[in-house]
């Protein structure tokens, strides 16, 4: 949203700018025609920049975009220029210049914030392109590998578990097999014992 907003910017300011310096580029030239050539005049006067410029960072969804924005520092070194004639143009070309270099440092500020975050967007598009067709197929296939193994494992599980219940099975049935085998066996012997003729000893009345 940021993005698109600032090539609006962009485009309007580029276009505002075309005009400015349309109008600068004419009021130049009625400058110097009614005041004649006053190139020297205006550099010997001039001893520091009326017009800076100063950036700092704006915060946009964790990316520090360059911020540039122009001042005044000073007073105007020229402003008797132009006293003895064509000080009207003068004038005039002063506050086109001045609107033409605010708006160049506007300008300035937004392209290059426009392309700090078409440089943000670029390597998002390849962190997103790199975990849509890199790391996730990778985990899809880790993940499919352990599924793989733990139903390998549920399944060695099962058929050991049906081994113990079948050994279970016939521990139980050689048991019962023992035991009715031993209970036969204790019978026989005890109808043999109850057969079996023994000497009595004599009473005595």
């Amino acid at each position: 949203m940021r993005f698109r907003t600032i090539l609006k910017k962009i485009i309007d300011t580029k276009v505002l700018m075309g005009e400015v310096m349309k109008e600068a580029s004419f009021s130049l030239a009625e400058a110097k025609f009614a005041s004649g050539d006053f190139n020297q005049d205006v550099l010997q006067k001039v001893d520091k920049a009326k017009i800076k410029v100063r950036s700092k960072k704006e915060n946009v969804a964790g990316v520090n975009l360059p911020v540039f924005e122009s001042f005044q520092d000073g007073s105007d070194t020229y402003e008797l220029t132009g006293l003895s004639r064509g000080g009207q143009q003068l004038q005039k070309l002063k506050k086109n210049f001045e609107k033409a270099i605010t708006l160049l440092v506007e300008l300035a500020s937004l392209q290059t914030s426009f392309v700090t975050l078409d440089e943000v967007i670029k390597v998002t598009n390849r962190r997103v392109n790199a975990i849509e067709h890199v790391i996730i197929p990778r985990i899809e296939r880790t993940l499919a590998y352990i599924i793989t193994e733990l139903d390998e494992l549920e399944r060695e599980e099962f058929y050991r578990l049906k081994k113990i219940q079948d050994k279970k099975k016939v521990i139980r049935a050689k048991d019962e097999i023992l035991r009715l085998e031993r209970k036969r066996l204790g019978e026989e012997q005890e109808a043999a014992n109850l057969l079996e003729e023994g000497h009595d000893e004599d009473l005595l009345f």
